[in-house]
C-alpha cells in the first residue's frame, strides 16, 4: 500500500492484479482509496487522481456531512434508515418492555419509558437493528454458502468503524457491520458474497474478481452504491 497527496488530499494507492483502476471514498472519515493495475505507472495514477478531484471533493463532503449527522437524540421526528429507506422516528411512551416496530412505510416506532435516557433509547434501537440484520443475513449466508460451495465456521454482527465486513480465512469466521441494517438488501447481499468469496481466494486478485464477476455481475454497482449511501 502506497500513499500519495493530491491537492492536500491523502490518497491510498494499492496495486493489484486487476485490469481497470477504481476509486473509492469510504465513510466515516472520507478515506480515499485507489485500486490500480500492477502495470500502471505511479505518474499515471497521480494524473488519474487529479482528473477526479472534483468527484473526490463532492464525495468527501457527503461522507463528512454524514458524520456530522451521526449524533442522535432519539426523539420523534428524527430521520433514521432501515434497509435503504428513510423513516421518521416516532417515540411512544409506555411502561412495558422497550421495543421497536415499523409504523407502515414512514415511521420507526420506538416504545420506551418516558424517563428513558438517550443511551437507553439508542441501545433499544441498536438491538432491533441487530435482530433485523441477522434475519436478513442468515438466509443470504445459507444461499451463498451453497452457491460458492464454501463452509464458514461462524458469523456474527459487530459495530465496526471502517469495514462493512471481514473474513478470517484461517478460522473461517465472518464479521458483518451492524450499520448494514440501514443499507439496501442487495448491498447487504454483496457484502455476504464478498466475504464468503474470500474462503475461496484470500487476496483481492484477478481470481477473486473473477469469482465475483461470475456469481454477482453487478457487484461493482452494489459496492459503489453501498459506499455512497448516506444515512
Amino acid at each position: 500500500m502506497e500513499r500519495i497527496v493530491v491537492n492536500n488530499i491523502p490518497i491510498e494507492v494499492e496495486y493489484k492484479k486487476i485490469k481497470n483502476i477504481h476509486l473509492s471514498v469510504y465513510p466515516p472519515n472520507g478515506r480515499v482509496h485507489i485500486s490500480a493495475p500492477e502495470t500502471m505507472k505511479p505518474d499515471s495514477v497521480r494524473l488519474y487522481a487529479i482528473s477526479k478531484l472534483s468527484w473526490i471533493s463532492k464525495q468527501k463532503e457527503k461522507v463528512l456531512q454524514q458524520e456530522r449527522q451521526t449524533p442522535r437524540e432519539y426523539v420523534s421526528g428524527e430521520n433514521h434508515y432501515f434497509k435503504g429507506q428513510r423513516y421518521r422516528l416516532k417515540v411512544i411512551y409506555h411502561k412495558d418492555v422497550p421495543k421497536v416496530g415499523l409504523g407502515g412505510k414512514k415511521f420507526i416506532n420506538l416504545y420506551v419509558r418516558e424517563d428513558s435516557t438517550v443511551v437507553k433509547r439508542a441501545e433499544v434501537l441498536k438491538e432491533w437493528y441487530r435482530k433485523e440484520l441477522r434475519e436478513t443475513i442468515s438466509p443470504l449466508v445459507e444461499k451463498w454458502t451453497q452457491i460458492l460451495q464454501v463452509s464458514p465456521k461462524h458469523w456474527e454482527i459487530k459495530q465496526m468503524k471502517t469495514r462493512w465486513g471481514s473474513c478470517n480465512t484461517r478460522t473461517k469466521r465472518l464479521l458483518f457491520n451492524l450499520e448494514l441494517a440501514k443499507k439496501p438488501t442487495h448491498c447487504i447481499e454483496y457484502i455476504v458474497v464478498h466475504e464468503l468469496a474470500h474462503l475461496i481466494e484470500r487476496q483481492h486478485n484477478e481470481r477473486y474478481i473473477s469469482i465475483l464477476n461470475t456469481h454477482l455481475p453487478q457487484w461493482e454497482v452494489y459496492r459503489d452504491e453501498l459506499n455512497e449511501f448516506i444515512v
